[in-house]
């Protein structure tokens, strides 16, 4: 790829869109309408993209604890992969392309996920399909037919922690627990979805929307590198969000801009809190 390997331009996408080694999926979703990223596919997308759902398809029903998106059964996802044309083995790996409109929001999900069942050749859209469109690329509402596949996960140990792990992670001496929420929800200021406002106590704050531009646009490894200089991250560090998702974001910037894959909470602050008002935390 032109620019890194785990971020392609609208340019090298339109030279690649139709290739059979190329899988492109649409991830556009808004948390307070969970339809209306479907229904955005359903109207326009990228020529030949296939649609994957936060909540039906990246994520397993809400359960009392594991979060608001508790990550999807792995057999069943799997086998949608499958059906998408990906394969994991020859005669692929496939190269998977992901975008949404929402400054990595739900690519990013979705590019962790694949990576976590060992799945290297995914990359995300820079800009997403704003990027596309603003380029007068054209789009597309006819809905692509399903593939054969062979997606054959291989998880990555580590990648995943529970609650009793950020427990010792954020009160070690030297340990690093990321939010990757906005600064006032980690002060505890405002709490717009989860029932109880704050943070993991000993936590640090980033921003997830910190590392991309207003356009959607992924900041340079020079600007990221600037920005994470003021956390101490290793491969032991644990980011977490509300619920597993924007999480992801800070966790493919820093891939992108050369530092180790960090460990996933993915229950994030609404599986810690749901322990607060269970009482048993």
């Amino acid at each position: 790829m032109e620019n890194s390997r785990y971020l392609v331009d609208v340019p090298w996408l339109q030279d690649h869109v139709e290739d059979p080694q190329v899988v492109v999926i649409d991830t556009r979703f808004a948390l307070s309408v969970p339809d209306a990223g479907r229904q955005a596919y359903l109207a326009e997308h990228i020529p030949g993209a296939y649609y994957l759902d936060l909540n039906r398809d990246l994520s397993s029903p809400v359960a009392r604890h594991g979060g608001r998106h508790p990550l999807p059964d792995w057999k069943k996802f799997a086998s949608k992969l499958s059906q998408l044309g990906i394969y994991s083995q020859p005669p692929g790996p496939t190269q998977v392309i992901i975008y949404d409109d929402s400054r990595f929001a739900f690519a990013a999900r979705l590019w962790w996920m694949l990576r976590y069942l060992g799945h290297k050749q995914v990359a995300i859209l820079d800009g997403g399909i704003q990027a596309w469109k603003s380029a007068g690329l054209p789009l597309s509402e006819l809905l692509p037919a399903e593939r054969a596949g062979d997606f054959r996960p291989s998880f990555q140990s580590g990648w995943l922690v529970d609650i009793e792990t950020v427990r010792q992670q954020a009160s070690a001496p030297n340990g690093t627990v990321i939010d990757s929420r906005s600064p006032e929800r980690w002060r505890g200021e405002v709490e717009p979805i989860d029932p109880i406002a704050g943070s993991v106590p000993g936590s640090q704050n980033a921003f997830w929307k910190d590392v991309s531009t207003e356009e959607g646009q992924l900041k340079s490894p020079e600007a990221l590198a600037d920005h994470w200089k003021h956390h101490p991250i290793t491969a032991d560090t644990i980011i977490y969000c509300g619920s597993g998702v924007t999480a992801c974001v800070n966790i493919f910037s820093l891939v992108a801009a050369g530092y180790p894959m960090c460990r996933l909470y993915p229950g994030g602050w609404s599986d810690w809190c749901s322990y607060l008002t269970a009482g048993k935390n």
